[in-house]
C-alpha cells in the first residue's frame, strides 16, 4: 500500500505553502499537482501585490519558486489531476488519472475555484493579456485606460467600481437588460459618472492586435447588430466554480461547492480533511490569503497527526 502520513490536493499559492509547512514539519508530503501545476497564477503575467517582490514578479515563476522551496525541504509531486477520494476509510483513498491510487493518513485539499469564461472566440488567447477575471490582481494595469466588465451580478458592479479608481472608462456588458446585482450595488455603480452600460448586448469575441486587447464584440439582443465596444481590458465577472466535483459530496460544501471548514481553523467535516486556498474561500481569492490558509491547513494537519487536534463540527452550527 502507498500510504503517506500527508498528501496535498493542488499547488496553486495554498497548497504550495501547505507543502512547505508540512514538509518542514518533517511529514515528507505527497502533492498531487492537477491539470494545471501552479493553479491560476500560471496565467497571470506579473504580480505586483504579493509581499517581497518590489519590483514585481511573474506568476510562473513565484510558482516555480514556491515549488522548488517545498522541495528542498522534501515535498513530493505527482503529476496528475485527482478523479476521486474515499473518506470513508481510513486511511482515505486518493484516485489519481483514474488509475493511480495514493492512501493518506491526513489530507489537504486546495483544489482551488475556476473562475467562469464567456467561452467566446479570441478571449483565450487573451488570459492575461488584456483579458482578466480579478480586478484587484490586474487593474493597476490599466490606469487612464477603458475597460470593459462582463456580468450583471453584485461582483460584476464590485470590480466595476473598484476599477474605476484606475481606468479611465468602464463599460458594464449585460446580456439582459435587468441587472442581478443587489440595488445598493445598482445604485453606487450608476451614481459613478466613469461607468458606462452596454445592457441587453451579448460578448461575441475579444478582439486582439499585437497581442493587445482593442475591444470587446458584442451583438445587441434587440436588433442582432454587432459592434465593438472599444478597451484595452475585459474584465470576465460572472463567478467562479470551485473544484470539488471529485469529492462525491463526501465533504461538507455550501450550496455553490465550497468547502466549509470549522471556524477559526481549516478542518472540514470529515475528521483528519483539511482544506485551504479559494477552493474553501469565495471571499477574498487572493495569493497572499490563499497562501496564509495554506500555513494554516499544514499546522492544523500536524496537530491532528500528533493527536492534538480538537475536531468539533459543532462550531459551525451545522
Amino acid at each position: 500500500m502507498n500510504e503517506r502520513k500527508a498528501v496535498i490536493l493542488g499547488t496553486g499559492p495554498a497548497g504550495l505553502t501547505a507543502a512547505i509547512y508540512a514538509a518542514r514539519a518533517n511529514l515528507n508530503p505527497l502533492v498531487i499537482e492537477g491539470n494545471e501545476p501552479g493553479g491560476q497564477l500560471t496565467l497571470t503575467t506579473e504580480i505586483e501585490n504579493f509581499p517581497g517582490f518590489p519590483e514585481g514578479i511573474m506568476g510562473p515563476d513565484l510558482m516555480d519558486n514556491m515549488r522548488k522551496q517545498a522541495e528542498r525541504f522534501g515535498a513530493e509531486f505527482f503529476f496528475g489531476a485527482v478523479t476521486s477520494v474515499n473518506l470513508a476509510e481510513r486511511p482515505f483513498r486518493v484516485t489519481v488519472n483514474e488509475s493511480e491510487e495514493f492512501f493518506a493518513q491526513s489530507l489537504i485539499i486546495s483544489t482551488g475555484a475556476s473562475a467562469k469564461m464567456l467561452g467566446i472566440s479570441g478571449e483565450t488567447e487573451a488570459l492575461g493579456h488584456g483579458v482578466s477575471t480579478c480586478a484587484t490582481c490586474d487593474g493597476f494595469f490599466f490606469r487612464e485606460k477603458k475597460i470593459v466588465v462582463v456580468g450583471g451580478g453584485d461582483s460584476a458592479m464590485e470590480e466595476a467600481l473598484f476599477l474605476t479608481r484606475f481606468a479611465s472608462e468602464v463599460t458594464i456588458v449585460h446580456r439582459r437588460n435587468a441587472l442581478r446585482a443587489s440595488k445598493v450595488m445598482q445604485d453606487r455603480a450608476r451614481d459613478n459618472s466613469k461607468i458606462k452600460w452596454a445592457l441587453n448586448n451579448t460578448p461575441v469575441a475579444v478582439k486582439s492586435e499585437d497581442n493587445h486587447v482593442i475591444g470587446l464584440e458584442v451583438r445587441n439582443n434587440e436588433n442582432g447588430k454587432t459592434s465593438v465596444l472599444e478597451a484595452e481590458g475585459v474584465f470576465i465577472a460572472i463567478g467562479h466554480q470551485p473544484n470539488t466535483a471529485f469529492l462525491g459530496g463526501q465533504v461538507q460544501t455550501d450550496k455553490v461547492g465550497y468547502i466549509i471548514t470549522i471556524p477559526h481553523n481549516t478542518a472540514t467535516s470529515v475528521e483528519g480533511v483539511f482544506a485551504c486556498g479559494d477552493v474553501m474561500d469565495s471571499r477574498y481569492r487572493q495569493a497572499i490569503t490563499a497562501a496564509g490558509t495554506g500555513c494554516r491547513a499544514a499546522m492544523d494537519l500536524e496537530k491532528y497527526l500528533e493527536g492534538a487536534f480538537v475536531h468539533d463540527w459543532s462550531m459551525t452550527g451545522l
